[in-house]
């Protein structure tokens, strides 16, 4: 009867447990979205990120991924943990941390981790200057990560490869056992410019196969830079008159070129600076007896944004490229 099959397939109903659970068996679909509050989590996604279309279509994925991983294992299909650390790229202020922020709570909510904390940090919370600095500081950051996500901004300076001084091997090295050992419990997400992380990835063998997401922040249009705006004025109850938004979106068109710029942090770092011209105009005109009045606290007005350094070529003219990272 089992003369044509080899003995491994005799024996596989007996073996094989996906036929000791019946095909038929009902998965509970319904309190299991319920229980993760996952569906919340993706719409305060796309309430709190602008844009963003393909960064929110692999968190989907992911998250999807997470929610049909958590049913299989409500019915006994036991399987090893998806590995889930990531790298984001990208310029400054392009929602990296928020992202990261979130999928912390999405891999809480799912049962992946046991916080779903956020622990944000550089080459300098990790990487000592001496000797015997650097294993003591990364112990120390790896030990309040876990159980969450482990944020890591400019992640490809943590390794100098042209500097045989550098004590960031250490670090690197102490991270790779942590993110193979410990990826039920932890997930890192490395993050920072595109060419950058390449290079890195280039410099640090065995890096890049242990992250399964590679997902890339673009720069903001100025007309996703102004929904960013007013999400914020919302948030802060604040508003711009009409004058005052044709004004903030030419100061937006205007900062997008010039050094620094960094996407939704000069959106906010422009709007506290309206709201000090604001203040100080309210403040002199309070001083001259002009009674206020709601509308005049609320409301940013053309002048409050034309006063701006960006029209006459930008605080940092003639400055080097760098980020904008206050």
């Amino acid at each position: 009867m089992y003369g044509s099959l080899q003995p491994d397939e005799r024996f596989a109903d007996l073996e094989d447990p996906l036929n000791e659970i019946p095909d038929d068996t009902p998965v509970e679909v319904e309190q299991a979205l319920q229980e993760s509050h996952i569906k919340e989590t993706l719409a305060q996604l796309d309430h709190d990120l602008v844009a963003l279309y393909e960064v929110k279509r692999r968190i989907r994925e992911v998250a999807s991924l997470l929610v049909i991983d958590r049913l299989r294992r409500l019915i006994g299909l036991e399987a090893e943990a998806p590995t889930l650390h990531m790298v984001f790229t990208g310029n400054p202020g392009t929602g990296k941390t928020t992202v990261a922020t979130m999928m912390g709570k999405i891999l809480f909510r799912l049962g992946y981790v046991r916080k779903g904390h956020l622990v944000s940090v550089t080459r300098d919370d990790l990487v000592g200057q001496y000797i015997g600095h650097t294993a003591p500081k990364t112990r120390e950051v790896i030990k309040r990560a876990m159980g969450g996500v482990l944020f890591i901004d400019e992640a490809y300076s943590i390794y100098r490869l042209d500097n045989e001084r550098d004590y960031g091997q250490e670090a690197v090295e102490m991270l790779l056992q942590v993110m193979e050992n410990e990826r039920q419990d932890i997930v890192v997400v490395m993050a920072g410019y595109k060419k950058q992380m390449d290079r890195f990835f280039s410099d640090v063998p065995g890096l890049s196969s242990r992250i399964a997401h590679h997902i890339d922040f673009p720069d903001y249009s100025v007309e996703e830079l102004m929904d960013i705006a007013r999400l914020m004025t919302d948030q802060q109850r604040y508003r711009f008159s009409p004058d005052g938004e044709k004004a903030f979106q030419e100061y937006l068109a205007a900062r997008r070129t010039q050094t620094r710029f960094a996407n939704g942090r000069s959106v906010r770092n422009g709007l506290d600076r309206a709201r000090m011209r604001q203040a100080i105009r309210l403040y002199d005109a309070a001083e001259r007896g002009r009674h206020l009045t709601k509308k005049d606290l609320v409301t940013l007005e053309a002048e409050d944004i034309m006063g701006s350094r960006v029209f006459e070529g930008g605080a940092y003219a003639g400055v080097p490229e760098m980020p904008d990272t206050q």
